[in-house]
């Protein structure tokens, strides 16, 4: 059967994005706010291991975003896994996919508030949390988005400003190689969940694939950006926290409110400091933006679907912006940052965002040879590890999460229940 033309799909995306911008967008989802706030929770977690925190975080991502480049570049389309878990194994793994996306990224959404209070005003990191998820709010109201320049702009800035702590942090009189070595106060059950919450700051690269209906040969550009992308972050991401942690050492690390400024300070770099401060404001401001924008626009999705309150699905007349989702998300992210502190913020988001990935690599499993399946270790270390680190978590993150994913899946159970029982 002859495919149809572009013209005879109007509702089709256009395909304008290479290879440098998925890396871009990519670099912009990962290296933002997540590397100013998950240091200290997995240094807590894991002391002197955790760089080896880092290493298993990053295995575990590198090989959900292998299977989610394969699934993408088999179903280039928007929605992720919540489209790969309807295709491959039903409708219900589908929505629990997406039920995780959303209130996993939901919890993201406080991380990133709360960062922003952490480092601009500590004493009152709560309500400046707030403040900034009501902000956020209204301009995704008025259907103000960020652009691909905004995003490079982002990037430029954190990375200068990572930059400049790692210089001041290894050239700094008070920098110790001894601080790097494992400790007796790193323990198996602490790496490994200090490995969770990092991965929070990696769970950003399936930002490309969920653009697979706007990138040109997505069979090739969506696996190469996944894996530049990820191979930068990581190399960033380790080099950051060798200079924090020559500099603070585990404990003082573990004990940091704002990680990188209390690094440069200690450093002897006092000047540096409000500069670092106000990039990981810019860095969680722009993370939180597009996590409002992509959770929003998943519970639209999912309200279409009436996985979700069908009235959730209202597009605003004037501003043509899935409003009542954009107010629903932002009530909830509100509460949350006002009521949770950051680690636990980020535990009970990265369980979500594991699962949602424990999915992928399960659709991942089921692709043929021909439909360019991974090798079989990928799906298969992804999907144990994903499990491994979601219930390596604090206990507090594993019960809430657990909570809210059951709940959930009760949801779709009376849903159609009710369905099967209508004429």
């Amino acid at each position: 059967m002859r495919k149809p033309s572009p013209a005879a799909v109007p509702d089709e995306l256009q395909r304008r994005l290479g290879v440098f911008d998925a890396v871009v967008i990519g670099l912009g989802a990962m290296i933002g706010a997540g590397i100013f706030a998950a240091l200290a929770p997995a240094a807590h977690a894991a002391g002197s291991g955790l760089l080896i925190g880092l290493a298993l975080a990053a295995v575990v991502a590198y090989c959900n975003a292998t299977s989610s480049a394969r699934l993408a570049a088999r179903y280039p389309a928007s929605g992720g896994t919540y489209v790969y878990g309807r295709e491959r194994l039903g409708d219900f793994w589908g929505y629990l996919a997406g039920w995780a996306f959303v209130v996993g990224k939901t919890a993201s959404c406080a991380a990133m508030a709360l960062t922003v209070g952490s480092y601009v005003w500590p004493g009152q990191a709560h309500a400046v949390a707030v403040a900034a998820v009501v902000a956020l709010t209204a301009v995704n109201y008025a259907g103000v988005q960020k652009s691909a320049l905004l995003t490079r702009v982002v990037v430029a800035v954190v990375l200068a400003v990572l930059a400049a702590v790692v210089v001041v942090s290894l050239t700094s009189s008070s920098s110790s190689a001894a601080r790097l070595g494992v400790g007796d106060d790193a323990t198996f059950g602490g790496v490994l969940q200090a490995a969770g919450l990092l991965f929070f700051a990696f769970a950003g690269y399936a930002r490309i694939a969920t653009l697979g209906e706007e990138v040109r040969d997505p069979q090739h550009t969506i696996p190469r950006g996944i894996s530049i992308s990820l191979g930068i972050t990581l190399v960033v991401y380790a080099v950051v926290a060798i200079s924090v942690l020559t500099v603070l050492g585990p404990k003082g690390l573990a004990e940091a409110a704002a990680p990188l400024s209390d690094a440069a300070r200690a450093a002897g770099a006092d000047r540096l400091a409000p500069v670092v401060r106000v990039g990981a404001a810019v860095a969680a401001l722009g993370s939180l933006l597009a996590l409002i924008l992509g959770v929003s626009r998943t519970t639209l999705a999912m309200a279409r679907d009436r996985h979700l309150p069908h009235g959730l699905a209202a597009v605003h007349t004037k501003f043509k912006v899935p409003h009542r989702a954009e107010l629903a998300v932002g009530a909830v992210v509100a509460v949350v940052a006002a009521t949770v502190d950051v680690r636990g913020a980020i535990g009970f988001s990265s369980f979500g965002v594991l699962a949602y990935y424990a999915v992928a690599n399960a659709c991942a499993w089921t692709l043929r040879p021909l439909e360019g399946r991974p090798a079989r270790i990928i799906p298969v270390i992804g999907f144990a590890g994903c499990l491994v680190l979601a219930f390596a978590l604090p206990l507090s993150s594993v019960v809430a999460g657990a909570t809210v994913l059951a709940v959930g899946a009760a949801a779709y159970g009376v849903r159609r229940s009710v369905a099967a029982r209508t004429p």
